[in-house]
This record gives structure tokens, sequence and C-alpha cells, in this order.
């Protein structure tokens, strides 16, 4: 759907619905099947985590990176303990500060613990 998909249809669809498929996203609708429908809506029903509302520009990982960083810990203490390579932290940590725009590690230490991240 972020690629730009406008519906979805399963392998094993009749060619009626295939046809109603067609001719529903050239009308400009969305359309899903029934049972990828159900999966889509479940995804949207769901709240939020906790973890998404803080900082939702950063991906999972640059959260969790952020958060040990917040903890004061330096970038090889958490390459190790997320069981990354050290240059992967490094380019987790100048995409949290872009994202971030903060100019280095101690601002975003500050807005990180701010939000309740480092404990």
């Amino acid at each position: 759907m972020r690629a730009g998909a406008c519906g979805y249809v399963v392998k094993g669809a009749s060619q009626q619905e295939i046809i109603r498929a067609i001719n529903a996203v050239a009308a400009g609708e969305a359309i899903f099947g029934p049972g990828v429908a159900r999966r889509v809506l479940s995804l949207f029903a769901a709240p939020p985590k906790a973890a998404e509302l803080v900082f939702p520009q950063l991906s999972s990982r640059e959260r969790e990176v952020l958060d040990l960083i917040a903890a004061g810990l330096p970038n090889a203490a958490i390459a190790s303990r997320l069981g990354l390579s050290l240059k992967t932290v490094g380019n987790h940590t100048s995409t949290i500060f872009a994202k971030l725009q903060v100019a280095g590690r101690a601002e975003a230490i500050i807005r990180a613990r701010e939000a309740g991240l480092g404990r």
C-alpha cells in the first residue's frame, strides 16, 4: 500500500472478482479481497503501541537505539547489546539525529529523557 497499490486480490480470486477489482480501482476506489480486508482492518483497529507514540518518525530499531543512548550507553555497548555492528549503530545514530533535528548526542539524550526514554 505504501508503494501505491490501490488494493489486493488473492491469487485464487475468481475471474469475476478480478474484473470487479479492476473496475473499482479504475473508478478511484480501493479494493481488497475479504481475507486481506480483515487483516488490514485489524491493523487499523489496533491501538498504536506506546513506543510508537514517542517519536513516531523513528523506526522501532531507531527507538531502541535512542533509548540506549538516553540511558548513557556508548555506541560500542549498544552494538553489543543489540547484536549489531558498530557501523550499523553509528548509522542509526546519524539517522536518529537527522530525524529529530538535533545537533548531537547531548541534545538527543535530553529530548529522549523528556519523552521518558533511557530509564
